[in-house]
């Protein structure tokens, strides 16, 4: 085994491969499937309006999470920014919860392959789910390229799967149908539509639109692991979001013209349609709807290789952080290929979950998965705020020139962070309401809002921790006790402020004093050869064909 460092030495991953990543990370199980929970909860205008809007803040904070990622391309992604710039007690709370969205994710997503399976048969689904999750933790153990190749193909063939899908949508609304006949608005007009369960339904369909929309933070996951950051990372920020939130906007636009919310088996305790599968069918093929439910399954092993891939690096990255290791150390060993293997396989082993499935029902577990995943989803980007607006308060406080960042969108400046801290705030107390109100669900209010007690256990326990340290740390030559390394109040035996002493009893980082040259990036050009290549194919004959390439791909 090699040292911790091994990971971030390697950085393996191309831009065309980042790109895929963070569109596999986003267009997946979420899109295809848990849009027929949310058309089914919310109805087609709250669906449409709820992910339009997540959509939108997420957007704001990926901008956010790229700038930091550019400076800063380190392991760990937006739980290292936030124990850097905000606190390290949040960051200890924030980057196990994190991990344990990935953990729970890769479940959720073996628990959708036997929702998929059931569009042909219901035989013992769990047995797909142990050959997926054999075959996962295989490529996962090889290298990070094999990983980043495989996401590659599996993203881009979901892409041009949605681009069919959206053709195909428009046809059938039309009337390229089994009943021949144009079906416009019509959904939006049947009993209960378009706002199926009033405001709480609204509110519900927001949690499954923040599963949805899960994946995109780990684009800072894989900074550490990208060539030429700099260059690569604002570019994946800027133009791979967009394409998404196309391809989402205009998917649940069709699917909810051309799905009615009451479709029978949409999503039920037993059972979760895909409205995708349904589209086709209603086109009046079933071999299409089979070829897209084939193509949903591997959207689901994408997605679930997505999520192994980052909770391996967010548990590496724990057992590494400095200047104290929030993991054990045996997280932090790498193959003679660079793969923390320990961190992979205590990850992969929270999938025993979806195994349950037996018991409650695969629709009913993977309703409660979405739920506690969704709501990861926006703490990590209420963190993302938090670290943003930390960062940028310390950039300017100690004089730095903003002309100096590496990638910086002026149009955020300076309300962006406030905007996804106030929002995805208001999101997490709300989306619950029907947990509680008109009748009280305790499995439904556990599943949407235990990590928030979790949250603050952990920030609870990990300063307990530092005061233990504290004390029984040696005296340092002066006759004082050694205090934390974020603690930068010289030691003068004086008594401190009142505001000091609360940033230091709720251990929040000093901005005055943080380092922001540490971890910089410093520019390299490694992307030569690749460039070349790329110009070449677009001065070629078939030009054309590749300029259509690179830009859906």
């Amino acid at each position: 085994m090699e040292q911790p460092d091994a990971v971030e030495g390697r950085m393996g991953l191309s831009a065309r491969q980042v790109q895929m990543i963070a569109i596999a990370g986003t267009i997946g199980t979420g899109l295809f499937l848990g849009t027929g929970r949310s058309l089914a909860e919310g109805g087609p205008a709250s669906m449409l309006i709820c992910y339009t809007l997540v959509g939108l803040i997420v957007y704001v904070t990926l901008l956010l999470l790229g700038e930091m990622a550019t400076q800063y391309p380190v392991a760990g992604s937006f739980n290292a920014y936030a124990n850097r710039f905000f606190s390290p007690a949040y960051s200890f709370a924030l980057s196990w919860n994190y991990w344990f969205n990935d953990a729970v994710s890769m479940a959720s997503d073996l628990t959708a392959a036997q929702l998929v399976l059931q569009f042909w048969t219901t035989w013992n689904p769990w047995v797909v789910s142990l050959l997926f999750w054999v075959f996962l933790v295989s490529i996962n153990a090889v290298h990070v390229r094999a990983y980043g190749e495989l996401e590659y193909w599996l993203s881009f063939l979901k892409v041009i799967t949605i681009v069919i899908f959206i053709i195909v949508g428009i046809l059938v609304n039309v009337g390229v149908n089994t009943s021949h006949k144009y079906i416009g608005f019509h959904n939006w007009t049947i009993p209960d539509a378009p706002f199926v369960g009033g405001f709480g339904g609204f509110a519900r369909v927001f949690v499954t639109a923040s599963f949805a929309y899960g994946g995109t933070e780990s684009l800072g996951v894989t900074a550490g692991e990208t060539r030429n950051p700099s260059r690569n990372m604002p570019r994946v920020v800027r133009f791979v979001f967009w394409r998404i939130l196309i391809f989402y906007v205009l998917s649940i636009l069709l699917i909810g013209l051309n799905v009615p919310w009451d479709y029978p088996g949409l999503s039920n305790k037993t059972t979760t349609t895909s409205p995708f599968t349904i589209v086709f069918q209603l086109a009046g093929s079933t071999a299409a709807a089979s070829f897209i439910n084939t193509v949903i399954l591997t959207s689901v092993l994408s997605a679930g290789n997505h999520a192994l891939f980052a909770g391996t690096r967010v548990l590496y990255g724990l057992s590494v952080v400095k200047p104290r290791r929030y993991a054990p150390r045996i997280f932090s060993r790498t193959t003679p290929s660079g793969v923390p293997v320990f961190a992979l396989l205590a990850t992969s082993s929270v999938s025993v979950l979806c195994f349950g499935s037996s018991y409650i029902g695969s629709g009913q577990l993977w309703g409660w998965l979405q739920n506690i995943v969704g709501v990861s989803n926006q703490i990590a980007w209420l963190s993302i705020g938090l670290a943003s607006w930390r960062f940028r308060k310390a950039w300017l406080v100690q004089g730095r020139p903003i002309e100096e960042l590496k990638f910086r969108v002026g149009w955020t400046w300076p309300w962006g962070p406030y905007f996804v801290i106030i929002t995805v705030s208001a999101l997490i107390l709300i989306q619950g309401w029907t947990s509680i109100y008109p009748t009280f669900s305790p499995i439904d209010f556990v599943s949407l809002y235990i990590e928030i007690p979790v949250m603050v256990v952990m920030y609870i326990v990990w300063l307990i921790v530092k005061a233990t340290v504290a004390r029984s740390a040696p005296p340092d030559v002066s006759g004082n006790t050694l205090r934390h390394a974020n603690e930068t109040t010289p030691l003068t035996g004086r008594r401190k402020s009142r505001k000091i002493d609360l940033r230091a009893a709720f251990d929040i980082v000093d901005i005055l004093t943080v380092d922001l040259h540490e971890d910089e990036y410093v520019e390299v050009n490694e992307d030569g050869a690749e460039d070349r290549a790329r110009e070449q194919r677009l001065s070629g004959r078939f030009g054309w064909f590749w300029r259509l390439f690179y830009y859906i791909a």
